[in-house]
C-alpha cells in the first residue's frame, strides 16, 4: 500500500473520533471564550458541544443586543396545525428582525389545555416574550414588546431561508378535539 493512503485513511480516523468527541467550549479567568478538544486547566462554564445535534442559533453569531435580550426575555411562539397565514406571517416577523425563538406547535388536547391554563385564552399564534402573552397576531404590539425586551428593531442576522413578506394576518383559534362520552 502507498504511504499517503496509509496516511490519509489515519487522518480520516482521528477526524472522525475527534468529531464524535466532540468540542469543548469554556471561558478563561479573563472572561475570553474559548473552544478546542479539551478545556484548559483551570476553565469554568465549560460546556461539551457535539456535532450533528441540533442546537439552537450559536450565540456567538448574534449581536450582543439579542444575546442579551435573548437571556433576559426569551421567545417562543405558539402555533397550530390550522394556523397558517398568520403563523407564517408571525414567523416572518420574527426572522425580518433576527429574534431567536422557539416554536411551539399544538397538536394534543393536553397541549392546547396546558397552553390555555397560561395564557389564559386558545388563539394563535400567541407569542411568549419573557413572562408577557402577546394573544393573536398584532405585529405592531409585537414590535413594541420586542422593542421593550431589547430587542434591536432591525437584523444584523437573519437566518438563512427567511421568506418575503406576505399580506395582513389574522388571528386563529386552536382547533380543539372534543371527546363524546
Amino acid at each position: 500500500m502507498k504511504p499517503h493512503l496509509i496516511l490519509a485513511g489515519l487522518l480520516l480516523a482521528w477526524c472522525c473520533s475527534a468529531q464524535a468527541a466532540g468540542v469543548f467550549r469554556w471561558v478563561d479567568k479573563d472572561g475570553n471564550v474559548h473552544y478546542g478538544d479539551m478545556p484548559a486547566e483551570g476553565a469554568a462554564q465549560v460546556q461539551q458541544k457535539k456535532f450533528g445535534e441540533d442546537h439552537e442559533i450559536e450565540d456567538a453569531a448574534l449581536p450582543f443586543e439579542t444575546r442579551r435580550a435573548r437571556q433576559k426575555f426569551p421567545v417562543t411562539l405558539y402555533v397550530s396545525a390550522n394556523c397558517i397565514d398568520a403563523c407564517q406571517q408571525a414567523r416572518e416577523l420574527l426572522n425580518k428582525r433576527g429574534i431567536p425563538f422557539t416554536e411551539k406547535k399544538l397538536s394534543t388536547q393536553e397541549e392546547i389545555e396546558s397552553f390555555r391554563k397560561e395564557s389564559g385564552d386558545n388563539q394563535v399564534p400567541t407569542l411568549k416574550v419573557g413572562r408577557s402573552w402577546l394573544l393573536g397576531f398584532l405585529p405592531e404590539q409585537w414590535s413594541g414588546q420586542l422593542d421593550d425586551a431589547g430587542y434591536p428593531r432591525f437584523a444584523s442576522y437573519v437566518p438563512p431561508n427567511t421568506p418575503g413578506p406576505t399580506s395582513p394576518p389574522a388571528s386563529t383559534p386552536v382547533m380543539e378535539k372534543r371527546q363524546t362520552e
